[in-house]
């Protein structure tokens, strides 16, 4: 497989931070009176800040702060904070200043006056530099990452076989290039998607511990930097580019972007062959095993029905000519845009002229049928993901450690193991089971089996919708009966047609 330029332009996601201040709580947009305070102590989204940059050099920017109801972070006359709409051209406006051991400090450009927090409330009332105006940014973007080393032009991948990092992965489209960032205690711990942790001694480790823990620095983009706060810091090193610490970076080598992992899959015809790109852009479907020319990246539209596949010559699908289908579309064209069906964990793509895409006899994908039959269905799997991490409007789904629950609004997630058991089916394992019934409110907690021990605890959930496009937004709904589930394994329905 040729090598790609996989860069893309950061989605809003990626831009957003939360604030932790010297308390250990974060700069939150309240609910009344347009007030901000500093009380709250994880991250949710009314903790949640986009940072708009209007000019950056080295390490200082000017910025704006825009909470997710669409407001901007306002200092008035008097020093007392709010949110709102600016009045003036330089209203709401900061200079950020990026410190060495991560903290941020953010000056009125008005007044001259820092943000500070007395713990609660939040002011700019002091133009002397203390303790008490630095901020602790933390990445707001979902848990599971891939890490972009924009001088390598490679992403990271973990390497289980031998226990190391590797900054060599020219498209993101391999399981191992995902990796989940754990926030605990101020620090970062990156795990794997087999469940190690990289250490300060370069290797993967089984456990979390102070040696796997890094501290971040984070630039407006989604530029970090880890680091042992010791003056180590983590970049690609030597000719394999093993990814450790080391005190002499060259050229900006420890600054990764940050993304969000995207979701890769593959599809399959109704003659079990995997659609692949043969003959440059051409797409047959022809091999009997995956490989990286069968895995497409799934972008889909929250909004709407409408897909995008990306290819892992970095091209997207595209109708052409003679209702032709190949891989060399650019993100932008409204031929790369397909209206996704689902039947019954199959997946049936319409092109913009209407017709649908479907296996001619030579194997050729094409855009033929004006009505879809058994050759325009294709089995579709998740291919770089053996787990999910689901996340709602108000947090994560995970266990408690203090009550018998399940909650919907957890700081830290619970891994969900996927077990392939038919086309388009999954079954869920954790430390609960799935099953069907009716939905929670959104918002409730949902309680535990408690028969058994802590780690033998199982629940019976009703997973009512999980298709792809929802896995964009990580949606679950779940309710819980009482007692113990039956024997049998059950399958979740992951790709739905609702």
């Amino acid at each position: 497989m040729d090598e790609v330029e996989w860069t893309r332009r950061p989605n809003p996601e990626e831009l957003r931070v939360g604030l932790i201040s010297w308390a250990g709580s974060y700069l939150t947009s309240e609910a009344y009176k347009n007030t901000v305070t500093a009380t709250a102590k994880g991250l949710g989204r009314r903790q949640t800040w986009e940072i708009l940059v209007s000019n950056e050099h080295d390490t200082q920017a000017v910025v704006r702060l825009r909470s997710l109801q669409g407001l901007y972070l306002l200092c008035e006359a008097d020093g007392s904070l709010c949110y709102g709409r600016p009045r003036t051209s330089h209203h709401g406006c900061f200079l950020l200043r990026f410190h060495r051991n991560g903290k941020w400090t953010l000056q009125c450009i008005i007044s001259g006056r820092y943000l500070e927090s007395d713990g609660e409330d939040v002011f700019c009332n002091s133009r002397v530099l203390s303790a008490y105006h630095m901020w602790t940014p933390r990445p707001a973007l979902h848990v599971h990452v891939i890490l972009y080393s924009p001088v390598n032009h490679c992403y990271a991948r973990a390497d289980p076989t031998v226990g190391r990092v590797w900054v060599d992965a020219p498209v993101p489209c391999l399981e191992e290039c995902g990796f989940l960032l754990h926030f605990q205690d101020g620090c970062y711990h990156l795990e794997t998607s087999t469940h190690f942790f990289l250490s300060h001694l370069d290797r993967l480790v089984p456990q979390p511990s102070t040696q796997t823990a890094f501290h971040m620095q984070v630039r407006p983009g989604g530029l970090v930097a880890l680091s042992d706060g010791e003056g180590g810091m983590l970049y690609p090193q030597g000719a394999r580019l093993l990814l450790g610490l080391g005190s002499n970076p060259h050229r900006g080598e420890e600054w990764f972007i940050l993304q969000r992992c995207p979701t890769w899959v593959s599809l399959r015809s109704k003659t079990r062959k995997f659609l692949s790109i043969i003959y440059d852009v051409e797409i047959y479907a022809a091999s009997e095993h995956v490989t990286p020319m069968s895995l497409f990246q799934f972008e889909c539209d929250d909004e709407s029905s409408t897909l995008q596949l990306r290819a892992a010559n970095g091209c997207y699908l595209a109708q052409r000519r003679h209702r032709t289908v190949v891989a060399n579309g650019h993100p932008m064209e409204s031929d790369t845009f397909f209206r996704v069906h689902w039947n019954c964990g199959k997946i049936i793509l319409q092109s913009p002229n209407g017709r649908f895409l479907g296996i001619v006899d030579n194997g050729l994908l094409m855009a033929n049928a004006t009505i879809p039959g058994p050759n325009e269905e294709f089995g579709i799997r998740l291919a770089n993901r053996r787990f999910l991490v689901l996340r709602g409007r108000y947090g994560y789904v995970g266990t408690s450690s203090e009550h018998d629950l399940m909650k919907c609004n957890m700081d830290q997630p619970d891994c969900i193991h996927l077990l392939p058991c038919r086309q388009g089916i999954y079954h869920f394992q954790g430390q609960w089971d799935a099953t069907y019934g009716n939905p929670n409110l959104p918002g409730e907690t949902t309680a535990l089996n408690t028969t058994g021990t802590s780690k033998s605890r199982s629940m019976r959930i009703s997973v009512t919708q999980l298709s792809l496009p929802s896995l964009a937004k990580h949606l679950f709904r779940a309710t819980i009966h009482l007692k113990r589930p039956p024997p049998r394994p059950l399958c979740a329905v992951l790709f739905s047609t609702e």
